[in-house]
């Protein structure tokens, strides 16, 4: 069996212009990784503006296309800027990918409402931001798709994490509610649920903790950030052009 040259690699998202939020690290530097290895523009946002550039300038090196921004996605005017920007300067606004978020974990008892309204502010309200901003252009242009990020806890819950779970289970009903409302415009939105990822937010969870979790995972270990970058490339490339309201879990299983 001869193999096809390297020039007739299929690109899955060739010249796709996408903004990813939170990709300084972890999931969201692996997706955007990922999506410049399949052709995308990657317009790679980040809070965190010195870890964001060094973040695009190793896509760069790596063969892809990326220009890194500083964002935070709780800042309405920011969010606005930043789509104005991209649509002036490439047309349109392809994927988004709703990344960003934290954790601000405590048990209901101790749990402040500063740190309440924080992981609301940036995991719902964060995730309500870019999609409105970039609803219109989608609709004008007729097509889009729109990724947002919850987890396998806002399914079944978690100790301490009141807020977080919060924030996350809302996530799953907006996708639902912007999946019928921009269907017919012929954008596709969805969402990706993972499990437990070896990322910044997991790595401070001592051992014994992580080897309860894993109890529950028949496959018996913690996934990596390409695994969900894996998942959001599917939703975002035609492959899943019949695909919308959905929720993917990515998770090892944890959910049978």
């Amino acid at each position: 069996m001869t193999t096809q040259p390297d020039k007739f690699k299929h690109l899955r998202l060739k010249d796709k212009v996408a903004i990813i939020t939170g990709a300084a690290r972890g999931i969201g530097y692996a997706t955007a990784m990922r999506f410049a290895d399949e052709g995308a523009i990657v317009i790679a946002c980040d809070v965190e503006i010195e870890k964001e550039e060094i973040a695009a300038q190793q896509i760069r090196e790596h063969g892809g296309r990326a220009i890194a921004h500083q964002l935070n996605v709780t800042d309405r005017a920011s969010v606005v800027n930043l789509v104005h920007d991209v649509v002036k300067e490439f047309g349109r606004i392809d994927i988004l990918v709703n990344n960003a978020g934290i954790v601000r974990d405590a048990r209901l008892e101790k749990l402040t409402e500063d740190d309440f309204d924080l992981v609301i502010e940036v995991n719902l309200k964060g995730v309500f931001n870019c999609a409105q901003a970039v609803a219109p252009i989608m609709v004008k242009q007729g097509s889009g798709s729109i990724l947002n990020a919850s987890s396998i806890v806002a399914i079944y819950g978690n100790f301490g994490q009141t807020n977080y779970v919060a924030s996350k289970a809302a996530v799953l009903g907006m996708t639902r509610v912007w999946a019928r409302e921009l269907g017919p415009k012929g954008i596709r939105v969805n969402a990706v649920a993972p499990g437990w990822v070896e990322t910044r937010m997991t790595a401070g969870v001592p051992d014994k903790v992580i080897e309860k979790m894993m109890e529950w995972v028949p496959m018996r270990r913690m996934g990596q950030p390409i695994d969900i970058a894996n998942a959001y490339l599917y939703l975002a490339s035609d492959e899943s052009t019949y695909v919308t309201g959905h929720v993917l879990s990515v998770d090892g299983g944890a959910r049978v």
